[in-house]
């Protein structure tokens, strides 16, 4: 008995979005400007057939998307990792610089949350009519607004 061979499953453009959560939209631009190779035909239709290589590729450039990185850099990293470890050096540094990005994200939202908790205090605190803790609260929550100045400026 010989083994059949079963012809690779393809996907058409909505069930890649569906599995990938990227929008058939943004499928199709990341296709024109360079972040994702060119996706193969179909014979007859001309509509784009993607394989389980493209839905590979689509989920960790969805992955970068999610972190927040720029599309600029995006292309970089797809084009970079045809290059394999002669390219390591640039990846690393693409991706660091976004880790960077994002630590600066997280201690902004932290800061933010803050000063949200700062604002409920000081409204509990002239609700019961504490003076001396409205006083405390709203020059802790300028302290606070300064210093979300400056981490918004890095």
């Amino acid at each position: 008995m010989s083994a059949r061979t079963f012809p690779p499953h393809t996907y058409s453009i909505n069930e890649a979005a569906a599995l990938t959560g990227l929008p058939a939209s943004t499928l199709r631009y990341y296709e024109s400007i360079g972040v994702v190779a060119p996706v193969s035909r179909g014979e007859s239709s001309k509509h784009r057939v993607y394989t389980e290589d493209d839905l590979d590729q689509l989920i960790w450039v969805a992955c970068l998307a999610a972190t927040g990185m720029s599309v600029s850099d995006m292309r970089q990293y797809v084009a970079n990792g045809q290059f394999g470890s002669s390219a390591a050096s640039e990846q690393i540094e693409l991706l660091t610089v976004q880790q960077e990005r994002l630590a600066v994200e997280a201690e902004q939202i932290a800061l933010r949350r803050r000063y949200v908790q700062l604002k409920i205090d000081y409204w509990q605190a002239v609700e019961v009519g504490d003076s001396v803790q409205v006083e405390l609260l709203s020059t802790e929550a300028r302290t606070l607004a300064d210093e979300l100045k400056r981490v918004k400026k890095r």
